[in-house]
C-alpha cells in the first residue's frame, strides 16, 4: 500500500514478547496473514486459516523478517506461505507461516497507494501488554474478552479486525496452558487458526480449554465469540505450547 520498497522487517519490543523472552504467536500472525498475498487494491481480503509453526523462539533477535511467497491467486480464494527469519542473520530461521484467504468484494474507487512514513519503534518498560493494548481484559468470571467493536480495532469492512483476534486468543490460550503447567515459563510453538465469521457488535469472549500431553506439552482449544450477536462463533484457535 506504500509507495517506494517495501520493508518488510519488524523491530521487537517487550511487548511482542512471552514471559520467556520468545516471540508470541500472536505477532508472528499480525506480520504475516498470509492470506494469498492479495493487495487491499486489489480487493478486500479477508483471511480464513492460517498456521504458524515455531523453530527457533527468537529470545536474543531485534528485528525479524516477513518472506512470504504467494502460492496461488484464484478468482477468489488465495494462498500463501512465509519464512519468519532473524533480519540481522536471514540464515537463521524462526518460524513458518502459511494461510488461505477468500475475497469478500472490490475496494473503493480512488484508492491508491500511500507515501510511505518511517515509524519510530520506541520500546520500553512501561509498555503494556498486546491485550491491554487492544482493550482486552480477564473478565471475573474467568473469561479472556474484547470489548464492543470500536473503529480502533475495526477492520475497513467494518469488522473485528484479526490483530486484536490474534492477541485475545493466545492470551487465553496461553493463561490457562499456564494454569495447567503451574508455570507461566512456556512457549508457544504451534498455532492453527480459522476464521468462521466476521465479528460485528461484540463484547468478544474466548473460551479456552487445556490439554496436557506427553514430554510436557500442553494443547489448547480455543474459541472466539460474539456475544453480542447471538453468541455467534467467529474464530477457532488451537495451540501448543512447550516449556521455554
Amino acid at each position: 500500500m506504500d509507495n517506494g520498497v517495501a520493508d518488510e522487517t519488524v523491530t521487537m519490543r517487550r511487548d511482542m514478547r512471552n514471559p520467556s523472552g520468545g516471540l508470541l504467536l500472536a505477532v508472528l500472525g499480525i506480520a504475516s496473514p498470509d492470506s494469498g498475498g492479495v493487495s487491499d487494491l486489489e480487493a478486500v481480503p479477508n483471511p480464513v486459516i492460517w498456521s504458524c509453526q515455531v523453530l527457533d523462539p527468537g529470545r536474543d533477535i531485534k528485528r525479524f523478517e516477513v518472506r512470504t511467497e504467494v502460492l496461488k491467486q484464484g478468482r477468489q480464494m488465495a494462498y500463501s506461505r512465509s519464512t519468519i527469519v532473524d533480519a540481522d542473520k536471514p540464515s537463521r530461521v524462526l518460524a513458518l507461516t502459511e494461510g488461505q484467504g477468500v475475497s469478500i468484494g472490490v475496494p473503493p474507487e480512488g484508492l491508491t497507494k500511500m507515501e510511505h512514513v518511517p515509524l519510530e519503534v520506541v520500546d520500553s518498560p512501561d509498555l503494556p501488554p498486546l491485550w491491554q493494548a487492544f482493550g482486552g481484559a480477564c473478565r471475573p468470571d474467568g473469561h479472556w474478552v474484547l470489548p464492543e467493536l470500536s473503529a480502533e480495532v475495526a477492520s475497513p469492512d467494518a469488522a473485528l479486525h484479526i490483530g486484536p483476534q490474534f492477541v485475545i486468543l493466545e492470551t487465553a490460550a496461553f493463561d490457562v496452558a499456564c494454569g495447567a503447567a503451574g508455570t507461566d515459563q512456556l512457549q508457544g510453538m504451534s498455532a492453527h487458526v480459522m476464521f468462521l465469521a466476521r465479528g460485528k457488535v461484540g463484547p468478544f469472549r474466548v473460551e479456552a480449554q487445556p490439554l496436557v500431553g506427553a514430554d510436557g506439552a500442553i494443547a489448547v482449544r480455543a474459541l472466539l465469540h460474539d456475544e453480542g450477536n447471538g453468541d455467534k462463533a467467529i474464530t477457532a484457535g488451537s495451540y501448543v505450547f512447550q516449556h521455554a
